[in-house]
């Protein structure tokens, strides 16, 4: 069995035989919650590459330290992987980005389609953000993830057809495409996009804007998925034809 993750600020210049001091909520739910013991062996990571493996030497209420007897630096897989996430409705969104994060997408953004039923302004915005963040930073360590995904900024569709713009394939899900997912040819370096529509489906401009700025307008096969699960199936089909699940 995979030994537990937890994620620290920082392990910059974290040696073996150096102590690494948890706290706050994250040393709370591993002693408090999942009854964590000095002597257990557990993962310690940065989130951006870093992980030390050791074994607790003590535990308080809010606190654990953890002596380091190995230490490395994970290289950032390639080619990286971008999710294109129009904003779903209820709590699916939050579904959508614990998936996405467990099959080791890199980068998710939340997209304003202008069919979204959900609507992120104000302090919503700020909240729901704050949700998409934390679904992603709690899937990475329950995926033993040693690079944990950014969640950016919610993106309108002019910011995503810029951001797409020097990407090295970019796919767009639609039901009514002709070309099949399968026939892409799939780089095994830069960046891979796939941009998922809500569950009104993408309107006809923004699908021409990404067109426009080289995207490949695709799908997956007969049956429609929801668009929580729609991202998931594509990054599996596109990653199993690169060196990452080589």
């Amino acid at each position: 069995m995979s030994l537990p993750v937890h994620l620290v600020a920082a392990l910059d210049g974290v040696a073996v035989g150096s102590d690494v001091e948890v706290t706050g909520d994250e040393a709370h739910h591993a002693v408090a919650v999942r009854r964590l013991r000095v002597g257990e062996e557990v993962v310690l990571t940065d989130g951006a590459g870093r992980r030390v493996v050791g074994s607790v030497a003590s535990a308080g209420k809010r606190v654990f330290t953890v002596r380091v007897t190995s230490s490395e630096l994970v290289e950032r897989p390639t080619p990286a992987v971008t999710v294109i996430q129009a904003l779903p409705k209820g709590d699916r969104g939050e579904l959508a980005v614990e998936v996405l994060t467990e099959i080791g997408v890199d980068t998710i953004v939340p997209w304003a389609a202008s069919r979204s039923v959900a609507v992120w302004k104000g302090e919503r915005a700020a909240k729901s953000h704050a949700k998409w963040q934390a679904t992603a930073r709690e899937a990475g360590k329950q995926s033993r993830r040693s690079w944990l995904p950014t969640v950016t900024p919610l993106a309108s569709t002019t910011e995503v057809v810029t951001r797409i713009s020097d990407a090295a394939l970019v796919a767009v899900l639609h039901e009514d495409a002709t070309t099949p997912l399968a026939s892409l040819d799939v780089p095994n370096d830069g960046e891979i996009v796939v941009i998922v529509g809500p569950e009104g489906g993408i309107a006809p401009d923004e699908l021409a804007a990404f067109e426009a700025a080289g995207a490949v307008i695709v799908r997956l096969g007969d049956e429609v998925l929801r668009t929580s699960t729609a991202g998931i199936a594509a990054v599996s089909a596109l990653l199993a034809r690169t060196s990452r699940w080589g």
